[in-house]
């Protein structure tokens, strides 16, 4: 990669960071890294995306559209999931109008963009879940409209939405629209977004062994209908995959759209347990699960560290990298 500096300041920058990251390998293409951008201290958008493009991380999410990413993401042939938004949740679920005009000026206004996935909402709860199945299918009809069926269309869940997740084979959605959701997914070939984040099943159950949910060898394996768990991480994944199951859509792919350990802030958020999670984590995707083998489509969560970030101070502290002179948090290798 290219930077648009001096001869000098790519030197430098690539001083901080070779043997920190090194480009991706073909075994572990399936990592992205997430994209956030609430901070008053990160690089601009075009020198992130020249970021992204120097490590060789070949996908991309954020949170909502900005003009001035999806510019820098032209012709950089990294693939982008991009968020509609919530706070356009409702007004995309109740105007097939407004749907097309979102994708008209977030797809097609950017045609060497390779947008990805499309997520109708992140996290959504409360009564605005009766705007996410109807969002999912007007942009659908916008995108197949403007020619572009390629771009496919989800929405980004937590844990929560499952009843139960221990053992995997419990896994069952708590609530009716995500059977409607997967079923439309189903029909449309798209995957299901999911935000998994062993970190915070560790910090709401003490008993959880940490190097369990560390992908560390530990004393906790858990044997499940013929399957066996030797680490957090697989056994919540597989938990949504028996959910949808049990809803009928068992052949709907997961793409875990957020995964990522804090750096500080809070119990376990250690600079040694953020470095042993992602690393581990970047190791292990190209496996897959035991119920699903094979490589496990991830992005990490995050890319910088955000310290306009509300909630918990380590919700400030999953980056990999500080703003803005980009330096590692912890040493990563994305090749194993």
């Amino acid at each position: 990669m290219t930077r648009q500096h001096a001869a000098s300041t790519r030197t430098l920058a690539a001083a901080l960071v070779i043997g920190v990251l090194a480009p991706i390998l073909t075994e572990v293409q399936s990592i992205g890294v997430c994209n956030g951008m609430l901070g008053d201290n990160l690089p601009s958008p075009a020198d992130v995306v020249q970021f992204y493009q120097f490590q060789g991380i070949g996908a991309m999410r954020i949170y909502a559209p900005d003009p001035e990413t999806l510019r820098a993401l032209d012709g950089t042939g990294i693939d982008l999931m991009m968020d509609v938004g919530n706070g356009d949740l409702a007004a995309l679920a109740s105007d097939p109008a407004a749907a097309a005009g979102w994708v008209r000026d977030n797809v097609l206004a950017y045609p060497g963009v390779r947008v990805k996935y499309v997520a109708a909402g992140n996290e959504v709860d409360g009564g605005d879940t009766q705007n996410i199945l109807p969002a999912m299918k007007n942009l659908n009809d916008a995108l197949s409209a403007a020619g572009r069926p390629d771009v496919k269309v989800s929405t980004a869940v937590k844990m929560s939405v499952l009843e139960s997740s221990s053992p995997p084979s419990d896994g069952a959605f708590k609530d009716a629209y995500m059977m409607d959701v997967v079923q439309l997914l189903k029909t449309t070939g798209a995957p299901l977004l999911a935000n998994v984040y062993p970190y915070f099943a560790k910090t709401g159950d003490p008993d959880i062994e940490l190097s369990y949910a560390l992908f560390q060898q530990s004393t906790t394996t858990v044997s499940d209908n013929g399957l066996t768990y030797t680490n957090l991480f697989d056994a919540m994944v597989d938990a949504v995959y028996t959910a949808m199951e049990k809803a009928g859509a068992s052949g709907v792919p997961i793409v875990v759209s957020e995964s990522g350990w804090p750096s500080a802030g809070g119990v376990e958020a250690t600079v040694a347990n953020a470095q042993a999670y992602n690393q581990n984590l970047i190791n292990h995707i190209g496996n897959g699960t035991p119920k699903r083998p094979g490589a496990l489509e991830t992005y990490i969560f995050a890319m910088f560290n955000e310290n306009q970030k509300d909630g918990d101070e380590t919700e400030k502290n999953f980056g990999l990298f500080n703003g803005p002179d980009k330096s590692p948090v912890y040493p990563l290798s994305f090749s194993n």
